[in-house]
């Protein structure tokens, strides 16, 4: 089992110590042009000015082909070659889940191999970044979640690495997972009223497990305690698994968690569910109330997963592959297959994609700041 890792409310322990994010390329690796082409090489015994020339216009060319959009040819014949989905997550989670679903089906359908890339660490920066620094030519995407794209370069100060708006084009979503507020069967509330009324008295006495600093799991946290004069102590966590493992062996009172991860738990009884965060009641969990019924108005947070492509990927290429990401997700057995993970296969266009990253973007970012939300 792995170790839970406790620190300071609001202070994340996901930032792991290793080789800085975006490592400068080695000498050796950066591209130059042959060196019987370079610029001021010296004429070979034998050789004429014509044929210097030559060479001198091949090198000029070579160096202005490395910026040229993708050949329409190429983009028409698209996947000639595996496709790359960059997860931010270890094999396992809903993220990878979802990923793994819809490659197999990407795979049947374009009759190339969509590889799933399990790329953790530092808050999804690593996978953000590989992707946003990538060759925009259609073969090389980010599999994100709500922290990865929007939050985690705010939450450890590096905004420099990438930013969804600057690096990315949207692609589509391709799932939604609520989230269920739940509690160790020793803790004495009985209904999500009772609990507010204890948290409320701001004693002290609440404690929450917390994923990680930025997670959709700590920002619904941190906008309840906010808008409902709210108080509990948060722990985080590096992950969901150590944070899940002590809620159930009871050193921490409550959570936040992905139905897909707390509804096999809730069902054996481990532990007792008082909300959901989704717009309306889950089909499995009818008798659990939505925290909007209990007086957070309008309150309702998913954790979604979606695809983006590095900046400069050709229009066609997103829109063939928006497409087919759509046809896939209307699908009833893979969408049967997203409800046995506890999620709900929701597609999108590359422009409602956009919208919803902005929409969460604004809804998100100034509680982040409010409440001094920093990974350490």
């Amino acid at each position: 089992m792995e170790q839970s890792q406790h620190t300071k409310p609001h202070r994340a322990t996901g930032a792991q110590d290793g080789p800085p994010v975006h490592p400068p390329l080695p000498a050796s690796a950066r591209r130059r042009p042959p060196a019987s082409v370079a610029a001021g090489a010296a004429l070979a015994p034998g050789a004429t000015f014509a044929t210097f020339a030559t060479a001198l216009f091949a090198a000029a060319l070579f160096v202005a082909t490395l910026g040229m959009p993708v050949p329409a040819q190429a983009q028409a014949s698209w996947p000639d070659k595996p496709v790359r989905l960059v997860v931010p997550y270890p094999p396992g989670g809903n993220v990878d889940g979802a990923a793994r679903v819809i490659a197999e089906q990407l795979q049947a359908a374009f009759g190339q191999p969509f590889l799933v890339e399990n790329k953790p660490g530092a808050g999804g920066l690593l996978a953000g970044q590989s992707v946003a620094s990538a060759a925009p030519d259609g073969y090389t995407y980010f599999m994100g979640a709500n922290g990865p794209i929007l939050f985690a370069p705010l939450i450890f100060g590096r905004a420099d690495v990438y930013d969804w708006k600057r690096d990315f084009v949207p692609v589509g979503t391709v799932s939604f997972t609520p989230m269920v507020l739940q509690v160790h069967p020793s803790v004495p509330y009985k209904t999500i009223g009772e609990f507010l009324a204890a948290a409320k008295k701001k004693d002290g006495t609440l404690t929450m497990a917390s994923p990680g600093a930025g997670t959709s799991n700590h920002l619904v946290s941190e906008y309840m305690q906010r808008e409902g004069g709210l108080q509990w102590t948060t722990v985080h966590y590096k992950g969901n698994a150590p944070a899940t493992t002590d809620l159930l062996g009871g050193q921490v009172q409550f959570n936040f968690d992905q139905l897909s991860v707390a509804l096999p738990f809730i069902q054996q009884g481990r532990v007792r569910a008082l909300a959901v965060t989704s717009t309306k009641r889950l089909s499995q969990l009818p008798d659990v109330p939505t925290l909007a019924e209990s007086g957070f108005n309008g309150l309702s947070a998913e954790t979604f997963t979606g695809l983006l492509a590095p900046k400069g990927t050709p229009v066609e290429i997103v829109q063939r592959f928006s497409a087919a990401l759509q046809k896939i997700l209307a699908d009833k057995a893979v969408r049967a297959r997203f409800e046995t993970m506890g999620a709900e296969a929701r597609a999108s266009t590359p422009e409602q994609f956009q919208e919803l990253l902005a929409r969460e973007d604004g809804r998100w970012t100034p509680i982040i700041r409010q409440a001094n939300i920093k990974a350490q």
